[in-house]
Formats: structure tokens, sequence, C-alpha cells
């Protein structure tokens, strides 16, 4: 049996397997960012006895904002609305960390209260954000003063308190895709003459003292870190990536985190950039990372056991396929079949393609001739009659579900 089916540790936490629901951004939250009940049921159906899962983004203030209806961390509400996630997670059995991020620059003023968006330095770049009329390209933005950045160290630490308050397990800090903290790593997005830029060890503080905030309320084993060294999103670079990323993950190996998640360069967002390249981001870290390592950036069952086996990586996150999967862990253990994922419902909706997905042995239990039918809608990409509890969802698709005996 391969290892990623075997118990590991993400200390201080002990978990039955290694398969990881990885952070997604769904955009199922209320118009100030409170998680709306179907994140409850999102969360709760993919938590499982031992399982480990990380909920999507919150923004960690109003002008951290980089998408109108993803989920915060800053007000009384989004408590209440996350301690309903949590709730569902646990009474599984199940662990879950929170991502808190600040968009920075890949931001709109629609979305920040008025606020110009911020970032290190001011450098052209094309980002986008969403806004309550839709995707649009990212607003003008402008440097951060020194004199600012304690308030935004402030706000992550908040947010950790808030956090906790609602009943996460623990955060991960989100230093990836382009947002404020890998602004300010990347050379390509920091040209700040100040302690916060020029060599690594400056353009890292921002990082290394966000991780501090949060480590403050939950100590440094209930943090981890996600980072994307030579990936695109949100159109950051640096001009020597090897060096910047080995010289931060030695840095990082003394501070005792729970884990560092690493995205691979071969997908960009929801998009694959390289079909079928061996992924390289998590055996580059392993060579200068001693902790625990979580891999994710598009693998599928035989690619999750062959990196963990090898050792590469202690972890792996899937998102595209454990957002159409509930019992993603059990499926690759087993073989199962996978049901096809929505992309189309990736950013934003309602249940359809969310919430409304059926584990395989409840497929599976069905009477023959609806699982035959099933199997056949399944081939087309659609999910005919996996319409939620007691099929309760009215049915998305046109003519081949209504005629489906399993509706």
């Amino acid at each position: 049996m391969s290892k990623l089916f075997t118990p590991a540790k993400i200390r201080p936490c002990t978990f039955s397997q290694r398969v990881v629901l990885a952070p997604m951004t769904r955009l199922r939250s209320d118009a100030i960012d409170t998680p709306l009940p179907m994140m409850a049921d999102f969360y709760g159906q993919r938590a499982s006895e031992g399982g480990f899962l990380i909920a999507e983004s919150a923004a960690i203030s109003i002008s951290g904002r980089s998408y109108f209806g993803a989920p915060g961390i800053y007000l009384p509400e989004h408590v209440t609305g996350w301690k309903a996630v949590t709730g569902a997670v646990h009474a599984k059995g199940g662990r879950i960390f929170l991502q808190v991020f600040h968009g920075g620059r890949q931001s709109h003023k629609d979305i920040t209260g008025g606020s110009m968006p911020v970032a290190p330095s001011v450098v052209p770049f094309k980002g986008m954000a969403k806004t309550p009329q839709g995707f649009v390209d990212s607003g003008p933005f402008r440097a951060l003063e020194i004199g600012e950045i304690p308030g935004i160290l402030a706000d992550f630490r908040h947010a950790a308190q808030l956090a906790l308050e609602a009943g996460f397990d623990g955060v991960e800090l989100h230093g990836a895709n382009g947002y404020l903290v890998d602004q300010f790593l990347q050379n390509g997005s920091n040209k700040r003459t100040d302690a916060y830029g020029g060599p690594i060890e400056n353009r890292a503080r921002f990082l290394l003292e966000a991780l501090g905030e949060l480590s403050v309320v939950f100590g440094a084993d209930r943090v981890g870190l996600r980072l994307s060294p030579g990936g695109q999103w949100g159109d950051v670079h640096d001009s020597d990536t090897r060096a910047t990323f080995g010289w931060l993950a030695e840095r990082l190996s003394g501070l005792g985190l729970a884990y560092l998640h690493v995205i691979d360069p071969r997908i960009k967002g929801d998009s694959t950039l390289h079909e079928g390249r061996e992924p390289v981001a998590a055996a580059f870290m392993r060579k200068h990372y001693s902790g625990t390592i979580i891999a994710a950036g598009g693998f599928d069952g035989p690619e999750a056991e062959e990196i963990v086996d090898r050792g590469d990586a202690d972890f792996v996150a899937f998102a595209w396929w454990f957002s159409s999967n509930p019992d993603l862990p059990e499926r690759l253990r087993h073989g199962w079949p996978l049901a096809p994922y929505k992309r189309e419902a990736f950013w934003g909706g309602d249940e359809h393609g969310y919430s409304d997905f059926t584990p395989y042995q409840q497929v599976a239990a069905l009477p023959e001739h609806d699982s035959a039918l099933l199997a056949v809608c399944s081939m087309e990409g659609v999910q005919c009659g996996l319409r939620g509890p007691a099929r309760s969802m009215p049915c998305s698709q046109s003519e081949g579900s209504r005629a489906c005996l399993a509706s």
C-alpha cells in the first residue's frame, strides 16, 4: 500500500491518511464576507475521521480583499459563519486550518472600501479582481509607506485571533500566487530600498513577521505557509527563483512550522500550463526544508502516491478532484471512479457544482438502472441525479437529466 494512505503527523495532529483538501476560492460568501451555510455543507461533506482540510483564503481586512464573494476573517459576523464550518468538520473527526491573506495589488477600490490597493512597490502588472459587477482588471495601486506595515501585521494577528475563536485548528499564511506576501518576497514586484526591499533577507522580512504574528496566537506548530516558486498567477516573478526560495526554505526550517505547502508551477490558478509535466517544486524545496511538505498543483492519484512514496512530499493537496468527490481519499484508496468536476462552478454560484456531489458508496447503492444511467451522464461531464440529500436540489441539467430514472 502506498504511503499516501498511511497515518502521518502535522504537529501536533496525527492524520489517518495524507490526502488534503486544498484551499479553493469558491466565492460563496455574503456581501460582507461572511461564510454562507452552503460552505458548512461543502466542508462537512469533505471531512472524515483523521482527515485534514485547509479552508479557502479569508481576507484579513476590507482593504485586503481581492474577490467580492470570498470570505473574510476580520468581523464578528465572520466568526459566526466560520463556526458552522469548523463544527461540521469536527463533528466528523476532521481537522481544519484557515488560509489567511491580503491581496495587495490584486484588488480594486470598489471592494476595498474606496481606498487605493497597496503593494510593496508600484510595478505595472496584469492582474484581476472581482467586484460586485464581476471580474475586472486590477485597479491603480500605490506603494506602502513603511509606517503602514505594522498595521497590516496587526491585522494578521487579529485574523488569527478570530480564527481561533471560530474553532480552527490552525492557520495557513498565503504566501503564494502573487498576493501581498508574495509581492514582498519576489524582486520583480518589490523594488523597495528600505528594510523590506533589496536583498532576500529584507524581502522575506514581511513574510517572516506575518508568520510571527500568527504564531503568537496559535503557536508555530499550528501555522502553515503556502508558497508558489516559479508560479505565474498574479504576474509575479523573481530574477533568481531558485536562490530566493532555496534561501527562504532553509530559513523556515528553524521555525518549527506545521508545514510548508508548495504549489507546482505546472498550474496557474484553475488552469494547467504544462500537461503531463512532472512536478518539480516540492522536490526542490525538499533539498532545503527539513519539515513537513504538502505538495499541490494538478495531481492525480498515481502522481500523489509517487511523490509521497519517493519522499519529496509528506502530504498531497487536491483542489479540482476534491471539489467533485467529497470522499476523495476513499475513492483514491479503493480505485473507485472519480466524478468529473464542474469548472463553470469554480468561481461563484449556488449549491450546483459545489455542495451537490454524492459519495461513491451512495451512488453505487442506487438501483441498477439508475447507476447505469448515471454512469452515462458522468461520461458527458454532468452530475445527473447527484442533487444533494434526498435529491432536494433542482436538476441543473437539461434533456438527458429530465429523462433520467435516478431523478
